[in-house]
């Protein structure tokens, strides 16, 4: 079938999605461990994961991945059934085999297996041992030893000869939704026949002629008689994926037929009313003239080969609702998949549309075509239109940072099983949305991180212990909008920084000299510097030298700032500035020495044009300027940059660093404020200090985007000593404000 490769595409995004829904299910039962609310339906959604996952699993004969999710829902199926109690080690272990069916996803969709790992059969040991079921072999050691997991191969014919302990009839009628989620009636019809002898009746009585034939409708009709051992159950779950896309009847012949069905032989019929034309236009399965008797089929019919494709899971087995049965159809969904190229495409598409709009403006200003006139009219509605494609196309990409903070809870267990310590981690923000490209090149250095709170940041349970802490160590990790940027702190609750440990390192390793006064910040951020580890022995964690320094470049390289803060007994907080997005920036225009520049506009508090008693020389080449109550240092952009020129410097932009700093910034002039599509530097020449990226103005020229954090740091640095003084000087008239303060 060409369409498999697609299908199983889709069956691993589903994973991805029910993988969510697990780890949610498994926080909210770990709450209620820990005396939380009650939640009853999260051990439901739990199982429900896991079930949906082995089912498509079997389909495509991932063997491996449907053995393990056995396992791991025999536990569950206890646990939700009351016959075991949910406790802090059991949830540990919920856990863990969640982290293993993730791992077990990820290598099915790569192709592998994780059949021989060692840990897996460990782990599929300890849950056997608290379900009391016997262990399932890790392989089997020929066909006739395969464990039996409900799925049938797909060559089986459709009558198996067995003992029949009951005889039930089933009506089984399809929508046109079962075969647009890819499911075939024959597989479902091939897993009856192995729990039992199976005879099929097919009805072709609603089939219409050619003319009026609809090639995606289902117009067949199966009367189906099952001589089983099993249960109802058995023949429940069989159809468990097909629940909402077809209408099924099942009965015992012991029990009383329903009205009208007297006359059957074969089981109960599907006797609803006629359809009507346009409800059979719509794809709707509820309303169907009643079939005549229908007629068997041939014992000795050849079996037709269904694909394994066809029963992949459709998406909305992963909803709540999706099991009360076939009465309750589904809604359609409301979400389509797109290929990442795709948006990628469109999204510099309306990048370039923003650049020609700024083009059309320039060449409208030049014409001198009044703003109030039709045509100015016209471009104004232009105008707005494009700011609204931009932001729309923009939210495309943005994804909310919820998978990315599942992932980090993983690392933190994983990191305290290693470590030998006890933490766990607490997450708020998870809706936040991010672009998605951010949100990829952020795992890395957020996982760092994390290894590091838990290896250098908490202590041991016996110190925590001593010195009047919990036993367990706390890790939050947290993601809220700021200032137009998304800042995410990683902050735990142990020992906080040693400063003097820092400092001896960083004057062993030859970081700094020995006769350096620093600042506790300027000691925190030695952690940030090549080379530096407090470790002492190499680890599985830690202790190579390579780490917050590699960090701390993945950031910036993001567009990114971070910064550290440490309380001694308290703990230590990590803060990561980020930019909603990579395309698009609201922007300044400036001028410095006849070169035009943009800063972003979210790093500036306001515009200043101070006067000549508001500016305080500090020696030949420093300068601060008093705003209000303070003192803010003077950085000039064209001594950073090494422009040539004379600059007047008449206007200061006073913008604040992620450290909370003031600076000053010395332009000439400001032209005007703009969205600028950003275009990366670094792939096409190379990272240029005090600069984010470039963009193209109206009129085809190229602006530099200045980074103002790193284009302060390249100023000269106005001790605080020198501040101090200046500080003290008589009071002056305050700077003209161009822009009140945020």
């Amino acid at each position: 079938m060409s369409g498999a490769p697609d299908i199983r595409t889709t069956f691993f995004q589903e994973c991805d999605e029910l993988l969510e829904a697990l780890n949610d299910g498994l926080a909210s039962v770990q709450e209620q461990v820990a005396g939380g609310p009650s939640d009853p339906e999260a051990l439901h959604a739990i199982f429900r994961a896991v079930h949906s996952i082995k089912g498509g699993a079997g389909a495509f004969g991932l063997n491996a991945l449907v053995r393990f999710a056995h396992a791991f829902e025999t536990v569950l199926d206890l646990l939700r059934s009351g016959k075991i109690p949910a406790t802090e080690d059991l949830v540990a272990l919920l856990f863990r085999a969640g982290d293993m069916l993730t791992d077990h996803v990820t290598a099915a969709r790569e192709g592998r297996e994780n059949a021989g790992d060692p840990a897996v059969a460990a782990l599929m040991a300890e849950l056997a041992a608290v379900s009391g079921a016997p262990e399932a072999p890790a392989a089997a050691e020929d066909e006739g030893g395969e464990e039996d997991f409900g799925f049938v191969p797909m060559t089986l014919p459709f009558e198996l000869e067995g003992p029949g302990a009951q005889r039930f009839h089933i009506a089984f009628a399809a929508s046109r939704r079962l075969y647009a989620n890819g499911h075939d009636p024959l597989i479902l019809f091939e897993a009856l026949s192995a729990i039992g002898t199976l005879e099929v009746a097919v009805s072709a009585a609603r089939l219409p002629d050619l003319t009026t034939l609809d090639p995606e409708e289902g117009y067949l009709d199966w009367a189906l008689t099952l001589e089983t051992e099993q249960d109802r159950g058995a023949i429940e779950e069989v159809f468990e994926f097909v629940e909402g896309l077809a209408e099924i009847e099942i009965r015992c012949e012991d029990e009383d037929p329903p009205a009208g069905a007297e006359g059957i032989d074969a089981g109960p019929q599907i006797a609803p009313a006629p359809r009507d034309p346009a409800t059979v236009a719509e794809g709707s399965a509820d309303a169907t003239p009643p079939p005549p008797a229908p007629a068997r089929v041939a014992p000795d019919a050849p079996p037709v080969a269904p694909t394994a494709a066809s029963a992949a899971p459709p998406a909305s087995q992963s909803a709540p609702g999706a099991a009360q049965g076939a009465s309750s159809a589904p809604p359609a969904s409301a979400t389509i998949r797109v290929d990442l190229e795709r948006v990628d495409g469109l999204i510099n598409a309306v990048g370039e549309l923003v650049i020609h709009q700024a083009m059309i403006a320039q060449k409208l200003a030049e014409a001198g075509v009044a703003w109030n006139s039709d045509i100015g009219a016209g471009f104004d509605a232009f105008r707005n239109l494009t700011s609204e494609i931009q932001e729309r196309v923009m939210a495309i990409r943005a994804q909310p940072i919820k998978p990315l903070f599942q992932r980090m809870a993983r690392i933190v267990r994983e990191a305290a099983a290693v470590s030998g310590k006890t933490a766990q981690l607490r997450t708020e923000g998870e809706a936040t949305e991010v672009d998605k490209t951010v949100i990829e090149r952020l795992a890395e250095p957020l996982t760092h991180i994390l290894r590091n709170a838990v290896d250098h940041g908490l202590e041991t349970s016996e110190k925590r212990v001593a010195a009047g802490k919990p036993a367990s160590g706390v890790i939050s990790l947290s993601a809220t909008y700021r200032s137009g940027r998304v800042v995410i702190e990683v902050a735990d609750d142990g020992a906080g920084i040693n400063r003097e440990k820092v400092r001896a390192i960083a004057i062993e390793k030859g970081l700094i000299d020995p006769a350096a006064e620093l600042s506790e910040a300027e000691v925190d951020r030695l952690l940030f510097m090549p080379g530096f580890s407090t470790a002492t022995e190499v680890s599985d964690l830690s202790g190579r030298g390579v780490g917050m320094d590699v960090v701390k470049r993945t950031i910036q390289a993001i567009g990114g700032r971070i910064s550290i803060n440490s309380t001694p007994g308290r703990g230590t907080v990590i803060s990561i500035s980020l930019p909603l997005t990579l395309a698009v920036l609201d922007g300044i225009l400036i001028e410095v020495c006849g070169e035009t520049m943009v800063v972003p506009i979210t790093a500036v508090v306001e515009t200043l044009r101070p006067g000549p008693k508001d500016i305080h020389a500090i020696g030949p080449d420093q300068r601060v300027v008093t705003v209000r109550d303070t003192v803010v240092p003077v950085v000039d952009l064209g001594q950073v940059f090494g422009l040539p020129g004379t600059c007047s410097q008449d206007i200061l932009l006073l913008v604040e660093t992620e450290s909370r700093n003031r600076y000053a910034l010395a332009v000439d002039a400001i032209k005007d404020q703009s969205q600028v599509v950003i275009k990366g530097l670094e792939g096409n020449y190379r990272h240029v200090a005090g600069i984010s990226a470039a963009t193209i103005l109206g009129d085809g020229r190229i602006a530099l985007i200045i980074d103002p954090e790193e284009a302060v740091a390249q100023a000269a640095p106005v001790s605080p000593v020198a501040a101090a003084v200046a500080a003290s000087a008589p009071p002056s008239s305050q700077p003209a404000a161009l822009t009140p303060a945020r």
